[in-house]
């Protein structure tokens, strides 16, 4: 059962645009499942799963469905459907990004060899440096499954171990690097390693700080179980790929934020148009009291200019042949009509008028 609080407006807006190939119903029951999944997955991998898997009931042909299906999986343990989604989502979006992760499940079911083939196959003009140094780390961890354990330390010495330039990898890198040292008993360059990647953790990704206590023989209290467990969760271990799906299935939350932002800032601007609008009311209104005052003195005014007005018309009343004396106030041509009330003819009007 899906929870009344996830709604399908909360997925990404990319992710949404996908989904429109489906029938609304379906896309949004889809979108609710994807939601769901991207809220689970760090906190009960398992329901995530189930989550995802309704998604691909409904929607097996949506990339980023065989995407979640995948990286839920991973976390929970299912390694075999992992590896499968997540080839499929690869050969669907063309995209190579959770390469580190099919070679990790690859290591989790004890075959090293495979994990090792995708490193040596993979394109890494066209990986993400953060997607090449997780390759690298997990194909070391398989050499040193195989017992190469000299190999593993030798692959891992690339530039971005002694960069100067701390990056979002340079912990895990650091961290990876130490254990494989550790391994091979050069226990002092572990531990500086150890030490270096404490130092750039900042994030607490990695349990480097309680492996460099436990190299200079301090003991943490607590479960000594839950601490094994921490360790062997720490960088090159399986299972320990951080996975960043390519679309973030809880995105909308930002974008929906944003409209209301948006609508808010509309309404707004729509109380201040209508707060001009009536301020030029109230400036028309004053117009208006302006003009009626001037209307009434005004017609006082010119109350003897009538009465002089109608004088002179009682003047240029029409004489005994009809013929109305000349006057600037006279109505237009088009309107004057003769005497017998006809209207005189266009070629006639320069003579006299014949009866």
């Amino acid at each position: 059962m899906l929870p009344d609080d996830i709604v399908a407006t909360d997925l990404d807006k990319d992710v949404r645009a996908e989904l429109l190939s489906l029938n609304k119903p379906v896309a949004e029951t889809v979108a609710r499942h994807l939601v769901a999944t991207g809220q689970l997955i760090d906190e009960d991998p398992a329901e995530a799963l189930a989550h995802a898997l309704a998604a691909r009931r409904l929607a097996s042909r949506i990339s980023a469905v065989r995407e979640a299906v995948g990286l839920a999986a991973y976390h929970a343990g299912e390694w075999q459907t992992a590896i499968a989604e997540l080839r499929t989502y690869h050969r669907m979006s063309g995209l190579q990004s959770h390469i580190a992760v099919l070679a990790d499940c690859e290591r989790a079911l004890g075959r090293p060899e495979r994990a090792i083939d995708l490193f040596r196959g993979a394109d890494r003009d066209k990986l993400d440096q953060a997607v090449a140094i997780e390759l690298l780390i997990v194909a070391a961890g398989a050499r040193g499954d195989l017992g190469q354990k000299d190999a593993a330390v030798a692959m891992l010495q690339v530039p971005d171990l002694t960069s100067e330039a701390t990056v979002p990898w340079t912990a895990r890198l650091r961290y990876a690097y130490a254990d494989a040292l550790l391994a091979v008993g050069r226990r002092e360059e572990a531990r500086e390693w150890f030490s270096r990647a404490a130092d750039v953790d900042t994030e607490g990704e990695t349990d480097a700080a309680e492996r460099l206590l436990e190299l200079d023989g301090v003991v943490i209290e607590g479960d000594d179980e839950d601490e094994a467990e921490e360790i062997a969760a720490g960088p090159g271990a399986p299972g320990a790929v951080p996975t960043q799906p390519d679309t973030d299935l809880t995105a909308g939350d930002d974008d929906t934020a944003d409209r209301d932002d948006d609508e808010d800032d509309d309404r707004d601007d729509e109380d201040e148009d209508e707060d001009d609008f009536d301020d030029e009311d109230d400036e028309d209104d004053e117009r208006d009291e302006d003009f009626d005052d001037d209307e009434q003195g005004g017609a006082v005014g010119r109350s003897a200019d009538d009465e002089g007005f109608d004088d002179e018309d009682e003047d240029r009343h029409p004489d005994e042949s009809g013929n109305a004396e000349p006057s600037d106030r006279t109505a237009p041509v088009a309107d004057a009509v003769n005497a017998d009330d006809t209207a005189p003819a266009r070629g006639d009007e320069s003579e006299p008028t014949q009866r």
